[in-house]
């Protein structure tokens, strides 16, 4: 299935096999969605890419060679998943979230509970504090209600507070929960029997992560971005100035994605992260009515499925050409993140050549990348 090629990729199911193969190369060492993209593009199938990574990691001057999912591994996890009744869904099949699909860094393989009967492409994430007050948790399910009722799907993260009233409301009408760990892994224990009704209520369970994972701190702000990525708008109810919700609003706004959130008490901490999306330009929030308006003035902006800038794109170019451009892409970089426009200006390099330096040092993991197109060096420990 020629996904990375068509500007309108077919509608289709990956085989088996295929489905395998995307699976061994996302769960392979220093390979993350972005770098999956980058990989096909410039190998064009997930086998060749595969075959790639040593190579890529040597050239890179990896420390040790490459670890690469092994097939036996992949096939566990695709096995370990079916027994609890979950499936994989790739990028580009029917079934994967629409608005997710047009979403940067979309993940190439999601895990699912559940059999959804779902309208995704009209959802809407609600998010907020875990410890909310008794008012900021009653607003949230009457506004997750009344989202329902006007056929809006609620997507949240399972958390206590805010994201379990979210559910709570809505899993009669339909809701999604995006877990930071495996899909079996409910996190908090106490919202297991949530998820149970949700994926009763024909909702969804949702990760990127392999079965059986534990959430760590670095695994949710992933968790935030599918959140966002997968719903026209954002609503904040309530957040600290240093919430995790006021992450997911600000990669909703990366997306180009609706940022909405309610007002609350200066002096009440709980409301110092909606009041200061406010005051940067979210959509101040009231009642439903406020919501829907919103929601059909925004106009969200969808790209083809995979495209990309064009100085991303890798073409066919002989690093032989230049012996010495890891070198000289090596020496433009340092633990400050910079402008990839930046290194071809510092080193006089064509963008391919830049491009596929990157690469191989992505894959060796001494680069790392950030939004906005910047890349710097690894701290080493």
């Amino acid at each position: 299935m020629q996904l990375f090629d068509e500007p309108e990729p077919p509608k289709t199911y990956l085989t088996d096999n295929q489905k395998l193969a995307w699976l061994r190369l996302i769960r392979s060492e220093n390979v993350g969605p972005a770098t999956f993209k980058r990989l096909i593009n410039r190998y064009g199938t997930v086998d060749a890419a595969l075959g790639a990574l040593p190579a890529l990691a040597a050239r890179g001057g990896a420390a040790k060679p490459i670890k690469i999912c092994p097939e036996d591994e992949a096939m566990h996890e695709i096995e370990r998943l079916h027994q609890i009744g979950g499936k994989l869904i790739a990028l580009g099949e029917p079934d994967f979230p629409p608005l997710l699909a047009h979403a940067s860094g979309a993940p190439p393989l999601l895990s699912v509970l559940g059999q959804a009967r779902l309208d995704l492409n009209k959802t809407v994430a609600i998010v907020g504090a875990r410890n909310a007050s008794a008012a900021g948790m009653a607003l949230t399910r009457q506004l997750a209600a009344e989202l329902g009722q006007n056929s809006y799907t609620v997507v949240s993260g399972l958390a206590r507070g805010i994201d379990s009233a979210a559910h709570v409301a809505s899993v009669q009408s339909g809701t999604v929960a995006v877990f930071a760990g495996g899909v079996d892994h409910i996190y908090p224990e106490q919202n297991r029997d949530l998820a149970q009704s949700i994926v009763d209520n024909n909702g969804l369970l949702v990760s990127e992560m392999p079965i059986g994972t534990k959430p760590i701190a670095r695994d949710f702000p992933r968790r935030n971005r599918i959140v966002a990525g997968m719903s026209l708008g954002v609503l904040v109810v309530e957040a600290a100035i240093r919430s995790g919700s006021l992450i997911t609003a600000r990669l909703a706004n990366e997306q180009n994605r609706d940022v909405m959130a309610i007002p609350g008490f200066p002096l009440d901490p709980r409301a110092a992260g909606g009041n200061k999306l406010i005051r940067d330009g979210a959509t101040l929030v009231r009642n439903i009515d406020d919501i829907l308006e919103e929601l059909t003035r925004f106009q969200l902006s969808q790209p083809t499925l995979f495209s990309e800038d064009e100085d991303e794109l890798i073409a066919d170019w002989d690093i032989e050409q230049v012996p010495d451009a890891t070198e000289q892409v090596l020496s433009a970089l340092s633990h400050t993140p910079i402008a990839i426009d930046e290194v071809i200006r510092a080193t006089n390099l064509p963008a391919q050549a830049v491009q596929m330096v990157l690469l191989d040092l992505e894959i060796a993991g001494r680069i790392e990348r950030s939004s906005g197109q910047l890349v710097n060096l690894k701290l080493t420990a």
